[in-house]
């Protein structure tokens, strides 16, 4: 297995204060869909103030290995929250519902192990085929996922934030 980072680079507010990290991790498996989930979630990112340069990026070959990444990413404390996206489609067997049950139910121990918040944008649909209709359909669905799991990572990780500070009064 191996793991490609797309982008990578520390950054701070002025003052020298440590601004909050995130983490994005997607699979190759239908690369060209899945971008347009990482594009929109970028995008969204900046429009919310949160610059490319304040998320590290990377690739694993399929959704199966975004577990393991998302694990040691949210073990290494730099990140405020980590998202993962991929595409795990249905090639006529059983076992797609398989990794997708594996996938999203590791992601939600993760977080709760280390506190620290885990995204999915791992979609599964029920029927996926290679013909252009479903392959223009799962593009803008992964644009719109995109969008959504960039604004839910922010809202919860401003939620936490405030949570802890209420804890520790």
């Amino acid at each position: 297995m191996s793991q490609t980072v797309i982008s990578s680079s520390s950054t701070t507010h002025s003052g020298g204060a440590s601004k909050a990290r995130f983490a994005f991790i997607q699979s190759s498996w239908h690369e060209d869909i899945v971008d347009q989930g990482r594009g929109a979630f970028l995008a969204e990112m900046a429009r919310q103030g949160v610059g490319a340069e304040s998320i590290d990026t990377f690739e694993v070959p399929g959704a199966f290995e975004i577990p393991l990444h998302a694990k040691k990413l949210a073990q290494s404390g730099r990140y405020a929250g980590v998202v993962c996206c991929g595409l795990v489609v249905d090639g006529g067997i059983y076992r797609h519902e398989f990794v997708a049950d594996a996938v999203i139910s590791a992601l939600m121990g993760i977080q709760l192990e280390t506190g620290v918040p885990v995204f999915s944008a791992v979609l599964t649909p029920q029927h996926f085929h290679e013909h252009e209709e479903h392959r223009k359909f799962f593009t803008a669905h992964f644009v719109t996922k995109g969008k959504e799991v960039a604004q839910a990572c922010l809202e919860t990780v401003a939620g936490l934030k405030k949570l802890e500070s209420l804890l520790a009064a």
